[in-house]
């Protein structure tokens, strides 16, 4: 067996067996396997795609490519949250502190930026300080301490998955159900919760456009969890306007810290409050989900939610002043208002081309060595529904470079759409599976 044979067997559209699966993982994971190999293997699996049984191989592979973490001398119900991707998703940074806090053990292993979707990683190393990566004896350690760590793939866990995740992003291969479900699924499993609550976004910035596709990287996500023994349940959201009003690492911070301490716009709190009430039931924490809506609005209200966030922080290196005093993450050095040109009513605001221009800004990456700047991004004013009046300002660019700046403005005032007509607020849960 070798790897130019299995990669001509998925180019041409063959099955790939379970041996296969596992010599390509095994092979890249220890390096035996080139980075131009597995880019040409994962090119064909995004153009041919894959049957059941090989996402299944496939997540399984990369899920025992390391350590698998075992929770179960921690507790019984731990519950955990993984989003597709999209732009402005802080979710992570909202519900998980609010969870931990009212009692559900948290071990969660997030991505960094993938496409033009924002990566919690990269968010949480905005906080000076912040580690990300760090052992597994001391997440177990710390969850035990404080009932929560929010961690990066160490090199122990689905390192496999670590290594494809990243060259995904590079080689315009990040919208393929079978690598989505497997990367996701594979990170779940290893990290050991035996209830899983998938956030599948879709729209024109999610990896899946259309609502019937959210559906099929459901269905495909669930039958992987089936076969792995873990509780999986999946909630459709709306992603063809970014999530909140921030874009941008630092900035979504920010938000994520006022949305703790009460301040939250209406689609973050309709998330927040489903997603919890969710996960509250998985945990055998209440089976009343209006009844579970009402604790985490008191949980919040309460502000131990809030404090569970600057436990978290502080536990895992950052400096918690930064929490406490927002106006102590430094700024971009450019700011520049988008004023619109016209009056009317904003009928659409593109998720995608605002992911588009704050991936240009440098708050994502377009090669997976690239560096990125916490500081920029995109701060919107105005959202579908809203009513907007000539020159009135619609958003905030938040950019390190002038040209940057200018284009990035443009980008901005191209992704709002502007009629006469008004429209209602758009629903952001859109099933629940």
């Amino acid at each position: 067996m070798n790897i130019i044979d299995i990669i001509e067997n998925k180019k041409t559209g063959n099955e790939l067996t379970k041996g296969e699966i596992e010599f390509f993982i095994n092979g890249y994971n220890n390096g035996e396997i080139t980075d131009y190999q597995a880019a040409a293997l994962i090119m064909a699996i995004c153009i041919n795609g894959m049957t059941v049984d090989e996402i299944s191989d496939l997540t399984i592979a990369m899920a025992n490519s390391g350590e698998m973490l075992d929770l179960s001398d921690i507790a019984s119900n731990t519950v955990d949250k993984h989003s597709t991707g999209g732009i402005g998703d802080k979710i992570t940074l909202i519900l998980m502190p609010i969870m931990a806090s009212m009692g559900i053990p948290i071990v969660k292993m997030s991505g960094r930026g993938l496409g033009i979707t924002g990566g919690t990683v990269d968010k949480l190393q905005s906080i000076p300080g912040y580690k990300t990566d760090i052992e597994i004896d001391e997440v177990k350690k710390n969850v035990k301490e404080i009932g929560i760590a929010l961690i990066s793939q160490s090199a122990n866990l689905a390192p496999a998955d670590k290594k494809i995740y990243a060259l995904r992003d590079t080689i315009a291969c990040v919208d393929s159900t079978p690598l989505i479900a497997s990367s996701i699924m594979s990170k779940k499993i290893a990290s050991g919760a035996q209830n899983i609550i998938l956030d599948v976004t879709c729209g024109k910035g999610a990896f899946m456009e259309t609502k019937s596709d959210a559906k099929t990287l459901s269905k495909v996500m669930k039958n992987i969890g089936k076969n792995a023994g873990r509780n999986v349940m999946c909630i459709l959201t709306n992603m063809n306007e970014p999530v909140g009003y921030s874009v941008g690492n630092s900035l979504e911070v920010v938000e994520a810290v006022k949305a703790l301490r009460g301040d939250m716009t209406e689609d973050v709190r309709e998330i927040i409050l489903t997603f919890g009430s969710y996960m509250l039931k998985m945990a055998g924490l209440g089976d009343d989900l209006e009844e579970n809506e009402k604790k985490i609005v008191k949980e919040i209200e309460s502000g131990k939610a809030y404090k569970k966030f600057v436990e978290l922080v502080g536990k895992q290196g950052g400096d918690t002043s930064y929490i406490e005093n927002l106006e102590k993450f430094e700024k971009a050095p450019i700011i520049v208002p988008v004023v619109s040109n016209k009056s009317g009513f904003v009928t659409d605001l593109s998720a995608e081309l605002i992911g588009r221009a704050s991936v240009d800004l440098g708050a994502g990456r377009l090669k997976k060595e690239d560096d990125i700047d916490p500081r920029v991004g995109i701060i919107v004013c105005k959202k579908t529904g809203d009513k907007v009046s000539k020159d009135e300002i619609m958003a905030y660019v938040h950019a390190n470079d002038p040209k940057k700046a200018d284009e990035a403005v443009l980008k901005v005032r191209n992704a709002y759409t502007i009629l006469d007509k008004k429209v209602k607020k758009p629903s952001v849960i859109l099933d629940v599976l």
